[in-house]
């Protein structure tokens, strides 16, 4: 019995780790994000990917992880073009491994939203469709998705910033897109805020819908009200800061 362990040995060491491993190294990866320390989370998921490529949950993390450090990366844009690619590439792979799930067309959502934000309002418009295309199918596969809610609503709340000259050359180069609304934008962000409370950029996103929207005093409170919200992700400290300044450029 002991030659039989001896033998064996060197072949359970080289099997694949088990469906309990890659739920506890994902179980660790979510404790590491909520700390938050973002890269550890990260690092961990990969773990999981490396045993298991197909892993949609740890895919659509890793993307969504790449697109909030490279976000980050304002003063490098260069380095910032790197992690947008990786998270493009973690996006791409996980439509690939399940194209409706919601987890993996919000992260692609995400980084295509993401990579935009900081180009022309025309390049925005470009990806203005497949943006729309990828929040559509993840709603229809979980309408409780409270980051595809929140999404849709900074998708009609950069629309609705864009110039009439812009949407023309875009008709002229893309075919038009669709129209986006500060209304909307705040039922969606509110959408986004019944399914998760405490989502700090959310609140900061909704403030400035309805201060664009004329209803200042509700969007001081909501800046006012996520000061004592705890922080769940590196940049929900910034967040904060950033409310206060609205408040103080608002009052």
């Amino acid at each position: 019995m002991k030659l039989l362990l001896l033998l064996l040995l060197p072949i359970l060491s080289a099997l694949p780790i088990t469906a309990q491993d890659a739920g506890a190294l994902i179980k660790e990866a979510d404790r590491l994000e909520a700390i938050p320390s973002e890269t550890a989370a990260l690092n961990k998921f990969k773990e999981v990917i490396k045993t298991d490529p197909a892993n949609i949950y740890a895919l659509s993390k890793c993307s969504e992880l790449c697109s909030r450090i490279g976000s980050r990366e304002i003063a490098n844009p260069s380095k910032r073009d790197e992690w947008f690619k990786l998270a493009m590439g973690y996006a791409t792979l996980a439509i690939k491994a399940n194209p409706v799930s919601d987890q993996a067309n919000v992260s692609m959502a995400m980084i295509l939203g993401k990579s935009t934000l900081t180009k022309s309002g025309k390049e925005k418009l470009k990806n203005a469709r497949a943006i729309k295309r990828h929040l559509d199918v993840a709603l229809k596969t979980n309408p409780n998705n409270y980051l595809a809610w929140h999404i849709l609503g900074r998708w009609n709340y950069e629309l609705s910033n864009v110039s009439g000259l812009e949407k023309a050359g875009a008709k002229v180069f893309y075919g038009g897109v669709p129209e986006g609304t500060v209304k909307n934008a705040i039922l969606y962000f509110e959408k986004s805020r019944s399914f998760q409370p405490y989502f700090i950029l959310n609140y900061l996103s909704l403030a400035n819908a309805y201060h664009k929207d004329g209803q200042k005093a509700k969007a001081i409170g909501l800046l006012k009200a996520i000061q004592a919200f705890p922080n769940k992700t590196e940049d929900d400290a910034k967040h904060k800061q950033d409310a206060l300044k609205l408040i103080k450029g608002w009052e």
